[in-house]
């Protein structure tokens, strides 16, 4: 064994790299310790910034400890934020321990996942179908696979929508393309999620033929917009094929009326997708689980395990109820990638656009084993429930408003102190948020909603307090305070 070994074009691990790693270990240890009494955010120190931007390519290599201590000097003290539990912004959790872990080991594997004999393949297969089970969405063998997020996810599903509806029609758009046919065209919300328009796009439908649709006044998908631009697109002559339906809105979290619309996609013959990236995985508290009564009839769904479930970044999914629609969609085995002992399943890189994929089923099923079903989903009511007192606190403060009902884990507020008409309201919150989080204690986003600019507060985060939350509306009302006296001290 040792003249084998000997013969290896690289050494066996020395003592440097074990002493690396366990120093590796202990600086991400401290630093995930060190978050709740570090500030959430911080502006790069100019100078860093600049030397981080102009760096050099070296001639020479560095050693592991010079490595380790330009990360924990250069890098680590500025974060994004997102670890923190009083980190509320746009939809980025905190990673969970157990995957961090998983995530070097990947690394240190690191296989292509496209397909063949090994742990990683097949373990991608169980925490597919672990996902689907979480959310209650059918599971087919091969009806999924993961992505690098929503977006990418996204693209798989609506691709699939996109091939069935052109056969439909008598055309191959794998062979032919969408020139000389008639119109596909999809429906959403005003309050879709970008990614939506970007699929399209892509594909080639284009973002005029994706359309919106009217919402009632609390962001749902009304049935009555919907069908009558159905009516008006096929007297037209085009071809309606796809409705996308969110599982929780980027902006309120609403999350859309799946039943009836199953039951129009249906009678209408189109594709139901649902964009569940953020709120999906809601199904699993018992309090709010009856919004998502007909999620299981989708035809497609596309949610993400680095959002709720923390999953270290990158790792979305997309599920499908038909297999083999997906596959056809995208098989393509060349002479030098054929497996013959594939099986019937055949490899992930005929369920979507990569070749080369990264191992992330290891730190999806160590994010999930090491709580189990039980423990993601008592994290999950833990947040649905922080956001409703959150939403109390603020109906009950006259300097607040809650532009939205709070239905899955995201609250939707302004501050509105009293004697401030609408113009100055929407001046001051379309400011607030960036002065809240240059204040380093709490982060929190804007956007707007039905033409109003807004915080959005997003409670991802299972360590999150209520004395988290109360800091939050008290750096809220301090940063708009200071904001409204600024503005009258210029006047």
């Amino acid at each position: 064994m040792r003249s084998l070994l000997a013969a290896l074009p690289f050494p066996p691990m020395n003592d440097d790299f074990r002493s690396a790693a366990q120093a590796a270990a202990q600086l991400v240890a401290d630093y995930l310790d060190a978050l709740p009494s570090r500030p959430v955010w911080q502006p790069m120190d100019p100078a860093e910034r600049s030397a981080l931007l102009e760096l050099e390519l070296p001639e020479d290599g560095a050693s592991f400890e010079e490595l380790l201590t330009a990360v924990e000097s250069r890098i680590m003290p500025y974060p994004m934020g997102n670890g923190s539990p009083r980190f509320f912004g746009w939809v980025n959790s905190a990673p969970q321990p157990a995957g961090v872990l998983a995530t070097l080991a990947a690394s240190a594997m690191n296989p292509s996942s496209a397909g063949g004999d090994h742990a990683d393949v097949h373990l991608e297969r169980a925490v597919v179908r672990w996902i689907a089970e979480l959310v209650g969405f059918p599971h087919p063998p091969g009806g999924g696979l993961l992505t690098s997020g929503t977006s990418m996810a996204t693209i798989v599903c609506l691709a699939a929508a996109r091939s069935r509806a052109a056969r439909t029609a008598g055309w191959d758009v794998r062979e032919d393309g969408l020139a000389g046919m008639p119109p596909l065209v999809g429906y959403v919300t005003g309050e879709a999620h970008s990614c939506v328009r970007k699929a399209a796009e892509l594909l080639g439908l284009g973002s005029k033929h994706l359309r919106v649709v009217a919402a009632d006044q609390d962001g749902h998908l009304r049935l009555d917009s919907l069908e009558a631009a159905i009516a008006e697109d096929r007297a037209a002559g085009r071809l309606p094929f796809l409705v996308v339906a969110s599982a929780g809105t980027v902006g309120t979290g609403a999350v859309d009326p799946f039943e009836p619309i199953a039951e129009l996609a249906a009678r209408e013959g189109l594709w139901f997708h649902v964009d569940g990236a953020y709120g999906a995985f809601g199904v699993l508290d018992p309090e709010i689980a009856h919004r998502y009564r007909g999620l299981d009839r989708a035809d497609s769904l596309a949610l993400d395990p680095h959002k709720w479930l923390g999953v270290p970044v990158d790792c979305g999914c997309a599920l499908v109820r038909d297999a083999a629609e997906l596959r056809g969609t995208f098989s393509l085995v060349p002479s030098y990638l054929r497996d013959e002992d594939a099986g019937g399943l055949g490899w992930f890189s005929e369920y979507g656009t990569e070749q080369t994929r990264p191992f992330r089923s290891l730190k999806v099923w160590a994010s999930i084993a090491h709580r189990g079903r039980s423990g993601v989903a008592r994290d999950v009511a833990h947040c649905t429930a922080q956001a409703r007192r959150l939403g109390t606190w603020v109906e009950q403060d006259p300097e607040l408003e809650l532009l939205a009902p709070v239905e899955t884990s995201i609250v939707a507020f302004r501050y509105r102190p009293a004697g401030l008409d609408e113009e100055a309201a929407q001046r001051l919150n379309s400011l607030l948020p960036v002065a809240v989080q240059q204040r380093g204690r709490v982060f929190v986003t804007g956007a707007v909603y039905r033409g109003r600019e807004m915080l959005r507060a997003c409670l991802l985060n299972s360590a999150t307090t209520d004395e988290d939350l109360r800091l939050l509306l008290a750096e809220v009302k301090s940063a708009g305070a200071e904001l409204l006296d600024r503005g009258r001290t210029s006047e």
